[in-house]
This record gives C-alpha cells, sequence and structure tokens, in this order.
C-alpha cells in the first residue's frame, strides 16, 4: 500500500467517528494590498456575531499579518503542533470578538515528508477543529506561489479579493489562470466569490466583476460569482492603525455594514446550496495527499 493509499485510510477511519464537520473558506488575492487579511478578519467578526464559532488560519507564511491586526502575539504556531507535539488548543489564540486564530507558521510544506504516525495524529488533531468551530476561514499569502495554490485546489469556498487597480484585477486573472493550470483542481468542487474591495460607488464594483468574469469565460470557462463590495472608507483605515477590526472598532461604518451583509449572504442557505462541509481533516489531506501523488509515493 503506499503512502497516499494509507493516509486515505486514516482520514476514513477518522470520518466514520460521527462528528460535525465545519465550514472552510479560504480568502485569497492575486496581490498583495488589497485587504484580503482585513477581509478574512471581519467576516469572521460578523460570523461571530450571527453565533457562529470562528478560527483563522494565518497561513500567509512569513507575514503574520493575522496577529499585527488583532494586536496579539501566539505562543505557538502549527509548526508546534506537526513538528512539538502540541495539541490543537494549545496552538490556537483567541483574539478579539471571541474569534481564534491559528498562526501558520512556515512547516506546512514539510506535511508530505512526515511518517504515517505523525499525520495520524496531525489529522485528528485537525479534526477537533470541526468540534471546536463551526466556519474556518484560511487566510492565504498573495499571488500565485505553489503554496497559495495548494491551498486554493484543497478548498470548496474561494473568497478572491481584488480591487479597481488594473493591476488588482490583472493580478486575480493571473491567479485564476494558475488555478486553472493546477493537476487538481476541479472547477465543480471549488466555487470562486469574488469581493470588490476599496470601491467609491456599488456600480464600480459591478463593473470591476463583470470586467474580470468577460476575460475569464471567455479564455478559462471557470464559474465565477460576485459576493459584493467593501467600501472605501477612511473608518477601516483608522481601525487598521489602531490594530482592532473595524467591525469591532466602528460597527456602524459603512465598511463594517458592509461586512456584515456579505457575512449574511454567506451564510444564506438558499444562496449556499451548492456549498459542502469538508471538515479540517479532510482539507488538510487533500494537500498532503497531492503531494505524495506527485511525488509518486
Amino acid at each position: 500500500m503506499d503512502q497516499a493509499e494509507t493516509l486515505r485510510n486514516i482520514i476514513k477511519a477518522n470520518n466514520n467517528h460521527a462528528r460535525p464537520l465545519a465550514r472552510v473558506i479560504t480568502v485569497t488575492s492575486g496581490k498583495g494590498g488589497v485587504g484580503k487579511s482585513n477581509t478574512a478578519i471581519n467576516l469572521a467578526i460578523q460570523f461571530r456575531k450571527m453565533g457562529q464559532r470562528v478560527i483563522i488560519l494565518d497561513a500567509d507564511f512569513g507575514l503574520a499579518n493575522i496577529e499585527i491586526m488583532f494586536g496579539t502575539v501566539p505562543k505557538h504556531n502549527l509548526c508546534d503542533l506537526i513538528y512539538q507535539g502540541k495539541n490543537i488548543k494549545e496552538v490556537i489564540t483567541w483574539g478579539p470578538g471571541e474569534v481564534g486564530f491559528i498562526s501558520g507558521g512556515s512547516g506546512i510544506a514539510g506535511l508530505s515528508n512526515l511518517s504515517r504516525e505523525y499525520l495520524t495524529y496531525i489529522i485528528q488533531n485537525l479534526a477537533e477543529l470541526d468540534a471546536i468551530a463551526d466556519v474556518i476561514i484560511i487566510d492565504t499569502g498573495a499571488g500565485i506561489s505553489d503554496a497559495v495554490l495548494e491551498f486554493l485546489v484543497a478548498s470548496g469556498e474561494i473568497l478572491l479579493v481584488t480591487t479597481p487597480e488594473p493591476t488588482s484585477i490583472t493580478d486575480s486573472y493571473s491567479l485564476l489562470k494558475a488555478l486553472n493550470r493546477h493537476p487538481r483542481f476541479s472547477m465543480e468542487e471549488s466555487k470562486i466569490k469574488v469581493i470588490a474591495n476599496k470601491v467609491i460607488r456599488p456600480e464600480d464594483g459591478n463593473a470591476l466583476f463583470n470586467k474580470l468574469n468577460v476575460v475569464v469565460q471567455r479564455y478559462l470557462k471557470i464559474p465565477i460569482t460576485y459576493l459584493g463590495y467593501i467600501p472605501q472608507d477612511d473608518k477601516l483605515s483608522a481601525a487598521v492603525m489602531q490594530q482592532t477590526p473595524v467591525s469591532l472598532a466602528s460597527p456602524q461604518s459603512k465598511s463594517a455594514k458592509a461586512y456584515e451583509n456579505m457575512a449574511a449572504n454567506l451564510m444564506n442557505r438558499e444562496l449556499n446550496q451548492d456549498v459542502k462541509k469538508r471538515g479540517m481533516a479532510a482539507f488538510f489531506s487533500h494537500i498532503v495527499i497531492g503531494k505524495k501523488l506527485e511525488k509518486g509515493e
């Protein structure tokens, strides 16, 4: 039995235990500076206000945007779970609004090299996140690195943040193009929703999406939908300087209200009937199995 098949059996055995599965949402962008991490944090806050238990995984390795924006320094990160034997609860840091976050560290790339015993331990711990959280938000790095693409192909729900800047739209298309070329990407399994950020007028957000969608449908044929827009807002900029999410610092601001409406749309069952809850263990197993298959193991 090869290692990939062994890992599938680990996941199958783990899933035989009846437990709820968390909804995993991956937030990404084609370039930095478009408000991706801000979007992840404020959606998390809004989900929490709606009674959802939320954990953010900061997978933007090396930049640690989430902890900076939360004004909280974590004691441990995901590498401590993988290599130091910490359990999942020990690597969760609780930030403002009772939103938990996990710093990704830099060791996820080495997951495919771990032994069966290590993988079993990690998968079992990640499965516990499904009991701790209703929604898990993955905040990826910006751009089209291999690490970012690995998270995206494993995700059933992708939020692509872009802005009206021509370079941002171009970079968003480049990201979708790279994703479409990935051998393990499935447009049937991964639902992509676009968020227009730093928009002055609502019609500018619609125009941005239409501009991107026309090119995507012509050349890539990937179905994408428009989730909504976040307006340009001085209150949001001030909240970033205060290291507090605008949804907490200025809950009545226009940007906070936009995040509130967006979170409500994401939680609307009728609008999201095609969203499947996979759980965190299955999310990571997809990454590890894929890497092992690429190595021929």
